[in-house]
């Protein structure tokens, strides 16, 4: 009876157990469908995503000009461009930068240069200086969302430290050139006589033994050797394909110059034969696209870096102006979209876009995530290229470059300046202006200190110091001004109590401009006085060093002298540049109709700053824009010159009018910049200033250091490499800016030979003439 007891119990139990078990069974199995499911799911949205992730190819050429594709100017041979540019989107109203670096800089990080210290001009070889290391990258982003990131050809976004590599910035491999401007058949590449190194990389090793072949063709052998070798099945692809042409030195091959035979111009023929080249490189490169199966999922931009250089044979025709200008002709690009995925094609876009667009447009295309990318000053402009909707961009800050500044214009007035300005009478011998010792090349600020000036003068030094208006402060007075009429002029007499009320040329924001959100700033200074140059070949010759950040806060003293007070008058009534004031709040929008005759005179911003701004139709330009010519392709105004010579104006070739320091054009009736409109339309002038204002309270400490010798060619077996370790610290080493000067060391004066100039010039005129011949 025990045994049959024990045996039912053991039952009971048994069936109690498998009960149980089947019970959790049957609960897990629903839960591990569920997560089988979910991966299913998972995997097709990934799958989904991929399939919706277009291949990305953008050609980034150097300093092609408005007139120098087929389209624009049919004397230029680039079938192949204007193929792919008739099939797809055509941007007629797009914006780059007017040299190299900080386009570059913007298209990598979508940010102005004012936000990356980048303000100023391009990186030179020798510099120690790059992109911030802070700061997120295109190729970083796309790389995230599960891209290929790849980038053939020239970088000159800095390399003095291996964290400045576009491999250490975003991309997976990297082909090319880390300087500005390269043979395209030796590599080498100088930043100034006599200091000269092989610049070709592969990856972050020098890439020895490509010398003899053509760096346009050797870079589109390897742009096709990458998509041969990536599946397009497998990951999205990214091709940064930035170009070397058509860039200076001008050296094309002899078979492209044979169909240019007959232009006169020996450069102007060289170059187009260079853009024939880039057109052939653009033919195999989508050739490649379409017989690896990238094309029906492809997505290919072509865009230039900044305008052309009439001075090598580029032409900006009819726009005004040239690379390294602010005009049209050195910021107005050519750039095209061809793409099977563009929902309206075969069409021409007039909207307004900027350089800084493409990052977010295409992390958006690729499905990324821009919030991860704060600051961005693009816009995703997908929708207006691919359908045709209205820009999101209403208005582009071309630049606020606080080291480019008017000398005269930043001078206190005092009696040895106006000396130098007055005209002397006819028979009296002009005064010789007393000789300067030079001081040192670098200055040094202390962060978050009151930035002072150490200027040369002949007088004793007067520090002006000036604090910014903040919003517990009382706002300056406003002076009561009758309107003046346009047709008489003003009195004397009115003119000389207004020139007592105000400054010359320089604005002070309004508080209210602070309201936006954006920090105001703590605090500046003012320059010392220091005279003006007696001769162009001292300014030209002189280094200046001028260290400030906040210009819109500070002035010149007012003069005191009788003297002084008409010379302050005579500058002031050649421009119309003391009536504007910031009476608008950022975002407001331009009035269209005409100005109503009273403007009070707050001052909102020193028009001596070299700055440019563009808002809606208008845009404005303040300091020296730069050299402002209409060239024609068939004109050349000078011998060409050394690069680094003709990246940045040094001094203007001409002055339109002394003082001269605002324009202002409405670019949609008068793209070709021929009429100004500052003196009619003071209202808009005013409001765009402050505009500049606005955005120069955002802007970070231009980053310009001097030279560093360790970077020589020499010490790296030739070649240009990085040259500081990374354990050391120099980014932000150097607090001050420098501006490199034309000589670098010390040369005794020359007696002047004006038969010695002419022959010399004769000479390289008749070697110029006999080298380009055919």
């Amino acid at each position: 009876m025990q045994a049959a007891a024990a045996a039912a119990v053991a039952l009971t139990v048994l069936s109690v157990f498998l009960s149980l078990h089947g019970l959790f069974a049957h609960q897990s199995k629903p839960n591990q469908i569920q997560q089988q499911n979910d991966r299913n799911a998972q995997n097709e949205e990934v799958e989904e995503k991929k399939k919706n992730q277009p291949h990305i190819i953008f050609i980034l050429i150097d300093d092609q000009g408005f007139n120098d594709i087929g389209y624009h100017n049919p004397t230029i041979k680039t079938p192949t461009l204007d193929k792919l540019a008739a099939e797809g989107v055509k941007l007629e109203n797009y914006y780059v930068q007017p040299i190299c670096t900080p386009s570059r800089s913007q298209l990598i990080t979508g940010r102005y240069q004012i936000h990356t210290g980048l303000q100023h001009s391009i990186i030179r070889p020798s510099q120690p200086s790059c992109l911030p290391s802070h700061m997120d990258t295109l190729p970083e982003r796309l790389r995230e969302a599960g891209y290929s990131t790849h980038m053939v050809g020239k970088w000159h976004l800095g390399f003095y430290r291996k964290a400045c590599l576009p491999t250490r910035k975003g991309f997976d491999s990297f082909f090319g050139s880390l300087t500005g401007s390269v043979d395209y058949y030796s590599y080498g590449s100088c930043d100034g006589p006599g200091l000269c190194g092989y610049d070709l990389h592969d990856d972050e090793g020098v890439a020895w033994g490509q010398e003899g072949k053509y760096s346009t063709t050797l870079f589109t052998q390897r742009a096709r050797k990458i998509i041969e070798s990536h599946d397009p099945a497998d990951r999205p692809l990214f091709l940064l394909l930035s170009l070397q042409a058509v860039h200076t030195p001008l050296q094309p091959p002899k078979s492209y110059i044979y169909p240019y035979r007959d232009m006169a111009n020996v450069a102007r023929r060289k170059f187009a034969a260079m853009v024939s080249t880039v057109d052939e490189a653009v033919r195999n490169v989508t050739y490649a696209l379409r017989k690896y199966g990238y094309y029906r999922n492809s997505v290919i931009i072509y865009s230039t870096d900044n305008g052309a250089q009439p001075f090598t044979g580029g032409s900006n025709w009819p726009l005004r102006g040239r690379k390294g200008t602010y005009w049209e002709g050195g910021v107005r690009g050519v750039a095209f979209v061809h793409s099977p995925l563009l929902r309206r094609r075969r069409r021409v876009s007039k909207d307004l876009l900027h350089i800084t667009d493409w990052f977010p447009t295409l992390v958006g295309l690729a499905g990324g995530n821009i919030s991860q990318s704060p600051g961005l000053d693009g816009f995703d402009v997908w929708p207006t290229i691919s359908e045709g909707k209205e820009s999101p961009r209403q208005e582009i800050l071309h630049n606020i470059d606080p080291l480019h500044k008017l000398q005269s214009e930043t001078m206190s007035w005092d009696t040895s300046e106006e000396e130098s300005l007055v005209k002397t009478p006819k028979g009296a011998a002009p005064k010789k202006p007393k000789k300067k010792k030079k001081k040192k090349k670098v200055l040094k600020q202390q962060p978050k200190q009151k930035s002072a000036f150490k200027l040369k003068t002949t007088k004793k030094p007067r520090t002006f110091a000036h604090h910014a208006a903040k919003s517990k402060s009382k706002p300056l007075p406003k002076p009561k001004r009758k309107p003046l009429p346009k047709s008489k002029p003003t009195s004397k007499a009115k003119t000389k109590a207004h020139s007592q009320r105000q400054t010359l040329s320089h604005y002070r924001p309004n508080p209210k401009i602070s309201s936006s959100g954006f920090p105001s700033v703590s605090g500046t200074s003012r320059p010392k006085s220091q005279p003006q140059s007696q001769s162009r070949s001292k300014t030209k010759s002189r280094r200046t060093t001028i260290l400030n950040q906040n210009l819109s806060q500070f002035g010149p003293p007012l003069p005191k002298s009788k003297r002084q007070l008409k010379l302050h008058f005579r500058a002031k009534s050649r421009r119309t540049s003391f009536q504007y004031q910031n009476v608008s709040q950022p975002g407001t929008q331009l009035p269209k109709s005409q100005p109503t005759a009273s403007v009070s005179l707050q001052p909102v911003w020193d028009t001596s700053v070299q700055a440019a701004i563009r808002v809606g139709d208008w845009k404005l330009l303040t300091g020296d824009p730069g050299h402002g010519d209409w060239v024609p392709p068939q004109v050349l105004p000078t011998l060409p010159g050394r690069w680094w010579n003709l990246e940045r104006t040094l001094l203007p070739f001409y002055k339109t009018s002394a003082h001269k320091n605002i324009w202002l054009f409405n670019i949609t009736g008068d793209p070709y910049e021929r009429h100004d409109l500052a003196d009619q339309r003071p209202d808009v002038v005013q409001q765009l200033l402050a505009r500049l204002a606005y955005y120069n309270q955002t802007a970070v400490p231009v980053y310009f250091p001097p030279d560093d010798p360790r970077a020589n060619p020499s010490h790296h077996g030739g070649a240009w490499v990085p040259w500081v370790d990374e354990g050391e610290e120099e980014e932000g080493k150097y607090q001050g800016v420098y501006k490199k000067g034309k000589n670098v060391k010390k040369k005794r004066k020359k007696k002047k030979c004006r038969m010695c100039k002419l022959k010399s010039f004769f000479l390289k005129l008749n070697t110029g003439m006999m080298s380009n011949r055919i």
